[in-house]
């Protein structure tokens, strides 16, 4: 049989090439011809005429209401924070790309997870284009995974592993990574833009016809952001990004996209001799241990995802020069600049002259408002060289009216905060609760509507 003949697409004009070009000859766009299979006169004829036959056969159109929707059933991992992050297991015929930085523990999860469950009786299997056989073993054993019945395919043509899934009909396969394979209809290498376009649309289609849920993984760029072209995190149905810092032995796995479940869910883990463990109280990494309070640090109650997480946020306000620099990790520093502003001019505390360090604690990266009056009062403290209360939490977003605004969800804030045992709070007003709640025993709450009512409330405590 003939090879199909290569042709160059534009991704911005969609005019096409015979050969691969710097500049589009269309549009003048610069890198935008892209790998594609050009298609007889007579390849498109049949194409067409087989969708117009399976849209005559497609069945009637029907309301959303006659629609008999009922919940898609989930198999465990046996990896609680894992499950939590892909919304209670994986789904059959699902398809979850998850990607993070090299090193830090993805084939690690998906070689634990894979394992629990071929021991729970589902049927696994890990395709690796990466690494050979003997090394994935050779991980297995270092995990503690002896006597593994996990199905391992060292092979990166993409042909060869679609015959095997169809062969073996896993429950569910992980292909790591997706920039190692390639297929024979394309000339372009392994990793290529086109390459895995093309692969991971052939997994996604083969992952519905069959039922296999299949996990493609990722490189990263040097932005952390997933290799490749954009469009596969479309293709897929969820997206998950493995974060921390190498260095640590915590780890953080974050939903960006469930079709199945809640985005923005974390998973945390622990890096352990024996593979990667979930922790059950993540609060507890989040928490500087200080034996008495310190100048420039308050705690906040954040939510990732359904989860309710208690956060330290440490300022650092010191004497600066003509240009004063505001630096955040784990926050916006765009909003740290406009907090400054309001801080200034309605509660007339000023840091034009003042070099302002602002700290997550632990990692973790907070991009919801609700962190405002917890920074506020951070920097506040830090500039008066005075502790914020023992057991202090403060949580509110801050308008530029210098308005306290209710986070969402902030009873459940308050509950996780007298669980830990916190006694003082700050909120916005509407986050307050019903009097005599048995619920919030322990924890006195102070209601605000104003930056400045927070901070005198403050001094008062202190």
């Amino acid at each position: 049989m003939a090879k199909d003949k290569t042709i160059y697409t534009c991704n911005d004009c969609g005019g096409t090439s015979p050969k691969w070009l710097g500049k589009c000859p269309h549009c003048n766009a610069w890198n935008t011809l892209v790998e594609a299979i050009a298609e007889s006169s007579s390849q498109v004829k049949n194409r067409y005429s087989s969708q117009f036959q399976s849209l005559a056969k497609a069945s009637e159109v029907t309301t959303l209401a006659d629609i008999d929707a009922t919940d898609m059933a989930r198999t465990p991992t046996g990896h609680e924070e894992l499950d939590r992050v892909l919304g209670g297991g994986i789904v059959e015929g699902g398809v979850v790309l998850i990607g993070g930085d090299p090193g830090i523990g993805k084939s690690t999860l998906l070689l634990q997870a894979l394992d629990s469950l071929q021991r729970a009786g589902q049927r696994t299997l890990y395709v690796t284009g990466e690494e050979s056989g003997a090394q994935i073993a050779l991980r297995s054993r270092r995990l503690g995974l002896d006597g593994s019945q996990v199905q391992v395919l060292a092979e990166i043509q993409l042909e060869k592993i679609l015959a095997t899934l169809d062969h073996i009909r896993p429950t569910i396969a992980v292909i790591d990574s997706i920039q190692t394979v390639y297929s024979d209809q394309l000339t372009s290498a392994p990793g290529s833009v086109a390459q895995v376009r093309e692969c991971a649309a052939h997994l996604t289609r083969a992952a519905k016809a069959s039922g296999v849920c299949i996990v493609l993984v990722g490189h990263v760029t040097k932005e952390g952001a997933l290799a490749g072209p954009r469009v596969l995190e479309h293709m897929v149905d969820t997206v998950l990004y493995f974060e921390g810092d190498t260095h640590s032995s915590f780890r953080l796995v974050r939903a960006i996209k469930n079709r199945f479940g809640a985005v923005n869910e974390i998973g945390v883990f622990a890096m352990t001799e024996k593979g990667l463990k979930g922790v059950s109280n993540p609060s507890a990494i989040f928490l500087s241990q200080h034996s008495e309070p310190v100048p420039g640090s308050c705690v906040m109650v954040t939510l990732e995802g359904t989860r309710p997480l208690l956060v330290e946020i440490q300022a650092l306000v010191d004497s600066g020069g003509p240009s004063p620099r505001r630096l955040s990790v784990g926050l916006d520093r765009d909003r740290l600049a406009m907090l400054l502003a309001v801080l200034h001019r309605h509660a007339g505390v000023a840091c034009m002259d003042q070099d302002v360090f602002v700290n997550a604690v632990g990692g973790v990266r907070i991009s919801e408002p609700a962190a405002d009056l917890a920074v506020m009062l951070a920097i506040a403290s830090s500039l008066r060289g005075k502790a914020l209360p023992k057991g202090f939490i403060a949580f509110g977003e801050v308008g530029l009216a210098g308005e306290v605004r209710p986070a969402p969800r902030g009873q459940e804030r308050l509950k996780e905060a007298a669980k830990l045992g916190f006694t003082v709070a700050i909120v916005p007003k509407a986050n307050a609760p019903k009097k005599n709640d048995k619920a919030f025993e322990g924890l006195t709450i102070h209601a605000v509507e104003r930056i400045e009512e927070a901070l005198n409330l403050v001094r008062s405590l202190g």
